[in-house]
């Protein structure tokens, strides 16, 4: 397995590959669960279930996928993008097929929602670190090409699912989705990382050491002395004399053979206890950094409106169709559905604003909050919009706005450093992953209660402004110049305070 080194492998030559290669991986695997809201009405007719039992498939998809991303990046940490692509390959395609046979919502949840969600996470962790590696300078560039993978195949699987289940069945679909997931097999190849991963680095450590040749000293066998016969020794020992004039009797040997028990059980609980302190090193090295990173308050505030938007905004794109089939507003599923809509533009804003981001001039923190904002507006606009081509237009507003996850890696590096981007990806990604698994069953069960949509998308629209408000009040770099005045620092101590407070506010200004 070989690996890229040098800073000349950036931000071109073979990082282009790179780009491609997981521009295919994101549009093979998440392209159907972007477009799980064509799914969604037939499952509804097939296991009749209420709506937010049935929710609970879209929702658990993305949700696992997010919620298990600091067990996905450090995978790609220890094995590498490669064979992390390898496997999910092969879960994703499992899912997929296995779904096509599910008896039941439950089982259905587990297929789709946790097998397929968790490959789905696999992949993403996968792409976004390899291609974060190979970009520096045009990272908000690569990353927003890389993530319109998701979009053009949720537009594409959306149409492409609607075709199938005519055609073929839902069944029939499910199978064929599956069989197409198994390319993602052939994307793995072109992902050489640029370092060798932390397993293979522990293997050649461990292949070395025994390499090793033997040292030129070794300590003398023991010599085995049996009483009423004649003197024994190992091979190796006839030189030593001194030792020979120390023979015990069989009595004192006995007793030195029940004392080198006890010690022998104590050194043997010693190394236990080493072993296991050993391996646990890890888990408090990485328990102490997630603390120290949680403790950064704008990474905090990142989190949390990351958890809003999650809650808010996903919910759309899983209902949106069922919203224009309970209001009246159309029959059936449309030519292009509005999740295509919502897939299609959420792409165009994806590669829009990863070009902002690289922009020096554009503070990129303040650019995602604006966009939480827009999103939030939108969906209040939803409960009020009496025509299709309103939802059109309000969908892809919605999906304009929500093309803002290619930003999160990119204001990720910078608020973190490339050093700590998988372990706080990981982080920032499972806050997103609780609200996605959250939001679509909730408003599930607010259709179950007032059968109407509308109170469920005030409720979504309000948690997504409000996101968008607290990140923006919460990365101000006036709260620095607050705390500094409220502590009021001895006076040998001014140089420091004043030194921190201007590293907290490079830390705000440098998100750009």
């Amino acid at each position: 397995m070989g690996a890229v080194k040098g800073e000349g492998a950036l931000d071109g030559g073979w990082g282009w590959m790179i780009v491609l290669a997981s521009f295919m991986a994101q549009f093979l695997s998440l392209g159907s669960p972007q477009s799980v809201g064509v799914l969604y009405p037939e499952w509804l007719s097939a296991f009749q279930e209420g709506k937010g039992m049935t929710a609970w498939v879209g929702s658990m998809v993305s949700g696992v996928a997010l919620i298990t991303s600091p067990v996905c990046s450090a995978c790609v940490d220890n094995f590498g993008a490669r064979p992390v692509t390898v496997f999910s390959g092969v879960m994703v395609a499992g899912g997929l097929m296995l779904s096509a046979f599910a008896p039941s919502v439950s089982f259905l949840i587990f297929s789709y929602g946790i097998v397929v969600g968790m490959g789905c996470g696999l992949v993403y962790a996968a792409t976004l670190t390899i291609t974060c590696q190979y970009f520096d300078k045009r990272r908000g560039l690569a990353l927003g090409i890389v993530t319109t993978g998701t979009s053009v195949g949720g537009f594409t699987y959306a149409t492409l699912q609607n075709e199938l289940i005519e055609l073929f069945g839902l069944e029939g679909c499910l199978l064929i989705v599956g069989a197409l997931a198994l390319n993602l097999m052939a994307c793995a190849g072109p992902m050489r990382p640029m370092n060798l991963p932390g397993y293979y680095l522990k293997q050649r450590a461990a292949l070395q050491r025994t390499e090793e040749p033997e040292p030129l000293y070794t300590k003398p066998t023991a010599i085995i002395i049996d009483s009423g016969s004649d003197l024994k020794t190992t091979p190796g020992s006839a030189n030593n004399i001194a030792a020979i004039k120390l023979l015990i009797t069989k009595e004192s040997t006995e007793l030195q053979e029940s004392e080198g028990e006890r010690n022998g059980r104590i050194l043997s609980c010693s190394i236990v206890a080493r072993a296991i302190k050993k391996c646990m090193r890890p888990y408090r090295r990485y328990m102490c950094e997630t603390i120290e990173l949680l403790q950064d308050r704008v990474f905090m505030a990142f989190c949390i409106a990351i958890f809003l938007f999650s809650l808010g905004a996903f919910p759309p794109v899983l209902f949106m169709e069922d919203v224009a089939q309970s209001e009246g507003l159309i029959d059936g599923i449309a030519l292009i559905p509005l999740v295509s809509i919502v897939a299609m533009t959420t792409g165009i804003g994806k590669l829009v604003l990863g070009v902002l981001a690289d922009m020096r001039w554009v503070n990129s923190l303040y650019l995602y909050a604006l966009t939480l904002t827009g999103t939030g507006l939108t969906l209040l606009l939803i409960p009020v919009s009496k025509s299709y081509l309103a939802l059109q237009v309000l969908s892809a507003m919605v999906g304009f706005f929500s093309g803002n996850w290619s930003l999160t890696s990119y204001i990720t590096t910078k608020i973190v450093g490339m050093e700590r981007l998988s372990h706080a990806h990981g982080i920032l990604m499972c806050f997103g992953g609780f609200g996605i698994t959250l939001g679509p069953p909730v408003v599930g069960w607010f259709f179950d209660w007032t059968q109407s949509y509308d109170l469920a998308f005030y409720i979504s629209g309000t948690c997504v402004l409000v996101s968008g408000l607290f990140l923006f009040l919460a990365t101000l770099t006036c709260w620095n110049r607050t705390m500094e005045e409220g502590d009021s620092p001895p006076e040998e101590d001014i140089n420091t305070s004043q030194q921190k407070h201007t590293l907290d506010c490079d830390k705000v200004a440098s998100v750009a």
